[in-house]
């Protein structure tokens, strides 16, 4: 009787600690497939804004204005353009299973994620301050406004500009889940203390 409870206890012990095993799994799979699609997303978004600034010229009676005159512009294309590849890659190698498992894959995902949100956010907010003056102008310094003569040109600018700060959105996720998935699988690392040679965590108190 004693060897039936105890192979019934020692059943109860494998199935609950499977279950938990098993519930992890899907949570794993389903914020992978998440992370996937949020990764995909930005590729599209980032190739049309890249498309519309390139096409972005207008000649008329005034001139001829085109995207490659103005540095900004030229930057928010590369921008876009960098962010579009790294995109495609990142997805490819978030879907596969266990590619976020190890640490030195979780910390390039972290960087690289920090870093492209800054790049493409310093792309809109340059080619957002150009497009202020070409619709303003600068009294200041007797600038009168573009947009009045190159009506076509501000509005393919304007939105490539506004695409541009979509992508920011997704990346500003992406940030947030890769510092999420870096500081919550893995601990602190830790320092040796010599004199007690004890180990303490570098963000203990």
């Amino acid at each position: 009787m004693e060897k039936i409870d105890d192979h019934l206890k020692a059943s109860h012990s494998v199935s609950a600690g499977a279950a938990p095993t098993e519930k992890w799994e899907e949570v794993s799979t389903g914020i992978r497939t998440a992370e996937t699609m949020l990764r995909l997303a930005p590729v599209g978004l980032c190739v049309a804004a890249l498309v519309i600034m390139l096409k972005d010229s207008q000649s008329n009676e005034y001139g001829e204005v085109s995207y490659s005159n103005l540095s900004a512009f030229r930057y928010l294309v590369h921008a876009n353009g960098i962010c579009a590849g790294y995109s495609l890659l990142s997805a490819a190698i978030a879907a596969m299973p266990g590619s976020s498992s190890t640490m030195p894959r979780v910390w390039t995902f972290f960087c690289l994620d920090q870093i492209l949100t800054y790049v493409v956010l310093a792309a809109g907010a340059v080619s957002t301050e150009v497009l202020y003056l070409a619709y303003k102008g600068d009294d200041a310094i007797t600038w009168s406004d573009a947009c009045s003569s190159f009506g076509s040109f501000c509005h393919k600018a304007t939105a490539s500009v506004i695409i541009t700060f979509v992508v920011v959105c997704f990346y500003v996720v992406l940030s947030l889940i890769s510092s999420y998935k870096l500081f919550t699988r893995f601990d602190p690392p830790a320092i040796v203390d010599s004199n007690k040679n004890v180990e303490v965590a570098v963000f203990g108190s």
